[in-house]
């Protein structure tokens, strides 16, 4: 794993970005994992401004979304489906029949979840998964006690997630649908990279015990330490109560595979 530092939010995305793009163009039949939030808006707009203005091609490209919620349709703006047309599908050239998502209108969410496994076992598995971090510590909606080698699967959200994801329904925790459809930990885990992005100072706690604290189920974003090939980037504000600041940024500043994108 390794944890890069950027200045702000705006260059931590931008690098992101720029990630995302160079394995897009080194492997235009590339596999990536999509998550939603707030976070991810930044990454989004830069791939678009990239696709419109560096030609950054999507043709070829096959997607998997991280989770979606229980009882909302693709239709519904809140949907993480609409969110992703909203600031990624319809603005880049990725064919929608490539597109896979959970179906949050699903009667079985058992069949539903071993359909969605079956999919990213069909397409090669994952290429490179898009994370961030939640409050609760959580990667998709792997909330607290998931299991490390849990699976695509129905998990019930935390209060606290709750909380978090109350802006999209008008502010209220209560509205906010109380279970999701979720990748697991596992099926996370066998992505051959994971480019996690985590940004602002209410986030400082949660991505120190993440990155530098024990592995525990308790908070299932500690299982990207197990991951050969992670890159967690984040803003000065993020890594705040990070101890290892001086040595992440040294890696950024030194390190080879990081040269293309210090210009």
């Amino acid at each position: 794993m390794e944890v890069i530092i950027r200045p702000d939010a705006d260059q931590a995305a931008l690098l992101v970005a720029r990630v995302v793009a160079a394995r897009l163009r080194a492997r235009p039949e590339l596999v990536l994992g999509l998550a939603t939030g707030r976070t991810m808006e930044r990454v989004y707009r830069a791939l678009v401004r990239m696709h419109a203005e560096q030609a950054l091609d999507f043709a070829g490209c096959r997607s998997f979304t991280l989770d979606e919620y229980i009882g909302l349709g693709p239709d519904d703006p809140r949907s993480f489906h609409a969110y992703l047309a909203r600031h990624l599908f319809d603005h880049v050239n990725l064919d929608r029949a490539k597109a896979h998502l959970l179906d949050g209108l699903a009667a079985d969410h058992g069949a539903e979840a071993a359909r969605y496994e079956a999919q990213i076992s069909a397409a090669g598995g994952i290429d490179v998964q898009l994370l961030g971090i939640g409050v609760a510590g959580h990667i998709g909606f792997n909330e607290p006690l998931s299991a490390l080698r849990s699976r695509t699967r129905a998990k019930a959200l935390s209060p606290a997630t709750l909380r978090q994801n109350a802006e999209a329904f008008g502010g209220d925790p209560a509205a906010v649908p109380k279970r999701a459809l979720t990748m697991g930990v596992a099926t996370i885990l066998e992505a051959r990279e994971l480019v996690v992005l985590v940004t602002g100072a209410a986030k400082a706690d949660v991505l120190a015990r993440a990155v530098e604290g024990p592995i525990t189920a308790m908070v299932s974003a500690t299982a990207i330490q197990l991951h050969p090939a992670c890159k967690v980037v984040v803003d000065e504000d993020a890594a705040a109560r990070l101890e290892g600041q001086d040595y992440y940024r040294w890696i950024f500043d030194n390190e080879p595979e990081w040269a293309p994108f210090r210009g």
